[in-house]
């Protein structure tokens, strides 16, 4: 499930970039192939509507499949409450004392 909402996540995104970059801007960008890829079938100004609301629409689209994401991730659970878990300040249970380890016996020197 999750990696099926990752590809269509993917490829939103990959038209929305498509599109944002197909629209004309004033620095230029690559404006001119949406103008003059139509071959004067829309307007200029069609052709900018268009262009507008698709790239609302993919953008809406978008922050729904993250949304969605997010959510799928989360594994469907609600918020969970710092206040249920173990409080981090509370000291920790007393062990038992641990006894000093004995030392070891020396070692006989090694006769040559």
């Amino acid at each position: 499930m999750t990696t099926i909402l990752l590809v269509i996540h993917l490829l939103i995104a990959l038209a929305l970039v498509g599109v944002v970059l197909i629209q004309r801007s004033e620095g230029g960008a690559l404006g001119g192939l949406g103008g003059t890829a139509m071959g004067g079938v829309m307007s200029g100004r069609g052709t900018a509507n268009l262009l507008t609301r698709a790239t609302a629409i993919l953008a809406t689209g978008f922050m729904l499949m993250s949304l969605l994401l997010a959510y799928v991730a989360s594994g469907g659970s609600g918020p969970v409450s710092i206040l249920d878990g173990p409080n981090p300040f509370e000291p920790a249970p007393a062990t038992e004392p641990l006894e000093p380890a004995t030392p070891a016996a020396p070692a006989a020197p090694v006769a040559d």
